[in-house]
């Protein structure tokens, strides 16, 4: 990848994100991502950058999963955990892993990745800062297959 693709996103992951706050804002989110499912580039932090665009029944099973895995562990009556860059036409989402959350909000020197980012553009590898747990690293490649 050349440094013009790789700062171009870093600029967009480091930029502003709105959080779905609530389990109804992250419904309509998945909402407009499932209305256009193509185009999408579906990232694991700590997994091999993706080879190319999430075929679009791929990133409609992601979504379906990993929505099951958020709800199922966690544990609170708010979602707060997703963040689009833009609610109505997002072109870049972040997934925070509800067993590694850290400071996810507020200010932090360090903020912990996101376990997942969604992104139109080609991703760059983040450098995780944990090991990936051996139950996402199996939920990944049932999905996958990597």
């Amino acid at each position: 990848m050349d440094e013009q693709a790789h700062s171009d996103y870093m600029k967009a992951f480091r930029g502003s994100f709105t959080s779905a706050l609530r389990w109804h804002h992250l419904d309509d989110l998945w909402a407009r991502l499932r209305e256009h499912p193509q185009g999408w580039y579906v990232y694991a932090i700590g997994e091999a950058l993706p080879e190319g665009l999430a075929s679009p029944e791929d990133f409609l099973a992601f979504l379906d999963s990993l929505d099951k895995l958020l709800r199922e562990e966690h544990e609170e009556d708010y979602c707060g955990i997703v963040y689009a860059d833009d609610l109505e036409q997002p072109s870049m989402v972040k997934i925070y892993d509800p067993n590694n959350l850290g400071v996810v909000c507020g200010y932090s020197e360090n903020p912990p990745l996101p376990g997942w980012v969604l992104s139109r553009i080609p991703p760059v590898d983040l450098e995780a800062d944990r090991p990936l747990p051996n139950n996402r690293k199996r939920w990944w490649k049932r999905l996958f297959g990597r």
